[in-house]
């Protein structure tokens, strides 16, 4: 299963970039997230391995998170032609996924945020469910993408929301 989504950012892509990469600020726009530790490397570099739990309602999700690419380096800095890349890779008990962001400038304060998100499921009752649940999976990632636009451009913390 294999889906984009994006959304454009009133921000400049350097700032988006260091907000996206920063894990201290994860808990704030990254909605259900308990745990984000790295269990090897450093939180954001290429070959990080790290536990990550979510809680979505009565369900918790554990998952480890490999990062897989980030371009360039150091969000310091970039050149202003240049398109940063991040991605990384998601195992859950039954699930594989590979995420890769793409960050472009839209205009000289703007930012356009495009995720392409691939899916594959391992247990036969997700193999089965998985590509019926595809509009579920694109709206939560839609999700996320809004709450961290809310949370750069206003300061807005999920936590804090009420329902």
């Amino acid at each position: 299963m294999k889906y984009t989504v994006s959304i454009e950012i009133a921000l400049p892509r350097e700032r988006v970039a260091q907000l996206l990469a920063d894990p201290a600020h994860l808990p704030k726009w990254l909605r259900g997230m308990v745990l984000h530790e790295p269990l090897s490397g450093m939180h954001g570099q290429v070959g990080t391995e790290s536990r990550v739990v979510m809680q979505m309602g009565q369900q918790k999700m554990e998952c480890t998170e490999t990062i897989t690419r980030r371009e360039p380096a150091n969000l310091h800095g970039i050149p202003r032609d240049s398109v940063v890349h991040f991605a990384r890779e998601i195992v859950a008990k039954g699930m594989w996924s590979d995420v890769r962001d793409r960050l472009t400038e839209s205009g000289p304060e703007a930012t356009l945020w495009a995720q392409e998100n691939e899916y594959r499921f391992s247990s036969l009752p997700m193999r089965l469910v998985g590509p019926l649940m595809r509009g579920a999976f694109r709206k939560q990632s839609q999700q996320h993408m809004q709450d961290f636009k809310a949370f750069a451009e206003q300061g807005t913390d999920v936590r804090e929301a009420k329902g």
